[in-house]
């Protein structure tokens, strides 16, 4: 398989962003509500520029998946992101992944102490693309308070679109094989799952940040999509893979699947 350019490789060598350009992205955060555990949903919405994008957690082609940063923040124990389904975003021979104009990212917190307020800060580091994709930064703080139990329109709407999940979409099974061929290591999948919709795009992240994975071959034959991926060190470095960590989003036309772990094919 021949290896493409690793994507923060080829975001240093695009065009450096103009002053102005830091408009184009805004953030806020959306105070959400209580779960009936105490602990809370809210998110982050990212409003663009008409005709910008950013970038899925797996960018794609080009470009750096978001990178949040929560250091200061109080009554948060854990929190985690969910991704609505990302556009497929097919231009010349390049595919990138993300999200265009607007996303609402919800967030589940879970809160060391229930009933009290918590205090969110995170910085944001992504990428911004119109005609060139360059590198912003956003800082947001606020403070989470809400008694309110019902779900939030915006956030209940963006939860309402995460890729199904593997119980969902009728997946009977998913194996990786692993081995070296020519030197690389390859990473081959099989998942059994009904069509998702032509054309599917697999994009297989190998749970580690410092693990660059190639895009993937898929080719399906009958009710079984298999990929091929190459798979390096960002630093060189030694490659371990745990299969139970590594995760298979399938991008199809009708609806997306987001598979967790596989056993050995």
């Amino acid at each position: 398989m021949k290896r493409k350019l690793l994507p923060a490789i080829l975001f240093a060598l695009l065009a450096p962003l103009p002053a102005s350009a830091m408009d184009v992205i805004k953030g806020e955060i959306l105070q959400g509500w209580v779960r009936p555990d105490g602990n809370r949903i809210a998110a982050i919405r990212m409003t663009m520029t008409p005709g910008w994008k950013t970038y899925w957690r797996a960018p794609g082609d080009m470009g750096i998946p978001p990178h949040f940063d929560w250091t200061g923040s109080q009554n948060l124990s854990a929190i985690a992101l969910e991704w609505p389904t990302p556009t497929v975003f097919r231009e010349k021979n390049l595919k990138t992944i993300g999200y265009k104009d607007q996303v609402v990212l919800p967030l589940v917190i879970t809160l060391p102490q229930k009933g009290a307020p918590v205090h969110l800060k995170t910085t944001i580091d992504l990428g911004v693309c119109l005609d060139v994709c360059v590198p912003a930064k956003l800082h947001l703080e606020g403070v989470i308070d809400t008694d309110a139990t019902r779900a939030e329109p915006a956030i209940a709407a963006s939860l309402a679109q995460r890729p199904y999940t593997e119980k969902e979409a009728g997946v009977a099974k998913a194996t990786c094989a692993i081995r070296f061929v020519n030197g690389d290591l390859e990473l081959e999948t099989a998942i059994t799952l009904p069509n998702t919709g032509a054309p599917e795009l697999v994009v297989i992240e190998a749970g580690h940040p410092d693990l660059w994975v190639s895009e993937a071959d898929s080719i399906r034959r009958g009710n079984t999509l298999t990929s091929k991926v190459d798979i390096s060190h960002s630093t060189g470095g030694p490659i371990a893979l745990n299969r139970a960590h590594i995760r298979m989003t399938v991008l199809g036309s009708k609806h997306a699947v987001d598979i967790q772990g596989c056993t050995p094919g």
